[in-house]
């Protein structure tokens, strides 16, 4: 099966060509989810073409187009019901009609990070595994959940969706989305410099002058003994072990699979997070198996695949 996948996030779009569990041609364009998503459509076009073109595949020859939305998607919808502050736009689209004038092709969609596990499971992480969730660590937090080999749904796009904007912290701060505490406010890249500030000694620290921090800079300036460095991680580190554990309550899986580029530094993070979720998750008889994302900026592109599978 071939497919026309697009990856979006608020900064880029990744298109491909995908394949038999391969990305047979792709490319990325800059995206500004600030702008919307009607005004990026044509340059989206427009570079799914040009790789069909490279890789000398017919439109007759693809299957579907799948776009990866970061926001709330009912998939058996084909629809957009809700954004963060990114493709605001999105929701008023009709993006089935508009895909279809394009390459005559059906059309899905569905959510990133959801896409992202489907991917895991087919060619991944989680592959082999039946009920799954996924956790991606950025500049949000993405959630994803699956039992019995396929994504759960709702009537209302939310259920195994927002896996990150589950309350991690009694009393936290308010999150973007509006409510207070999220894995996604503790322990996101948008809410680092914030998490920094409020750590002790934070005014002299190394980091006291960054409008922006990413994990990277944090850990290198916790590994050179930067206190409040030390502190934040902790803190973040804490929220995606507590997070770790309600997922696992509430879904059961069989592995809990985490992506995210801060996971090049698996080793400092999975072993605590394995220790925290066997001392913690009531799950009797056995521990839930952490994993790190295998498939890195392919997992979405690549889970446009299975989802036309079962979706055709």
């Amino acid at each position: 099966m071939t497919a026309l996948a697009i990856d979006l996030g608020g900064s880029h779009a990744a298109c491909a060509l995908v394949r038999d569990g391969c990305i047979v041609a792709g490319k990325g364009i800059p995206a500004d989810g600030n702008t919307g998503l009607g005004g990026l459509l044509p340059a989206i076009n427009e570079t799914l073409f040009e790789l069909m073109r490279t890789a000398k595949v017919d439109r007759a020859q693809c299957s579907a187009v799948v776009l990866g939305f970061p926001g709330i998607a009912v998939a058996r919808e084909n629809r957009v019901v809700a954004t963060n502050a990114k493709f605001d736009d999105a929701p008023n689209l009709d993006l089935t009609a508009l895909f279809k004038e394009a390459f005559g092709l059906p059309f899905f969609i569905e959510n990133d990070a959801r896409l992202a596990l489907l991917g895991e499971s087919a060619f991944g992480a989680a592959r082999g595994a039946q009920d799954a969730v996924m956790v991606t660590l950025g500049s949000g937090i993405g959630g994803a959940a699956m039992l019995n080999g396929r994504l759960i749904e709702s009537k209302h796009g939310l259920a195994g969706t927002i896996g990150g904007h589950l309350p991690v912290a009694f009393n936290g701060r308010q999150c973007t989305c509006g409510s207070l505490g999220c894995a996604e406010s503790e322990g996101s890249t948008t809410f680092l410099p914030v998490v920094y500030r409020e750590q002790p000694g934070a005014a002299g620290g190394a980091l006291a002058d960054r409008k922006a921090i990413g994990f990277a800079e944090l850990f290198e300036a916790a590994e050179a003994g930067d206190k409040p460095a030390i502190a934040a991680l902790d803190h973040c580190m804490h929220a995606w072990e507590v997070l770790a554990v309600g997922l696992i309550h509430a879904y059961d899986p069989e592995v809990v699979v985490f992506g995210g580029s801060v996971m090049k530094r698996e080793a400092e993070i999975l072993p605590r997070l394995q220790k925290y979720v066997a001392a913690h998750a009531w799950t009797p008889n056995r521990t839930v198996p952490l994993r790190t994302a295998v498939l890195g900026s392919n997992a979405a592109l690549l889970g446009a695949l299975p989802l036309v599978e079962y979706s055709l």
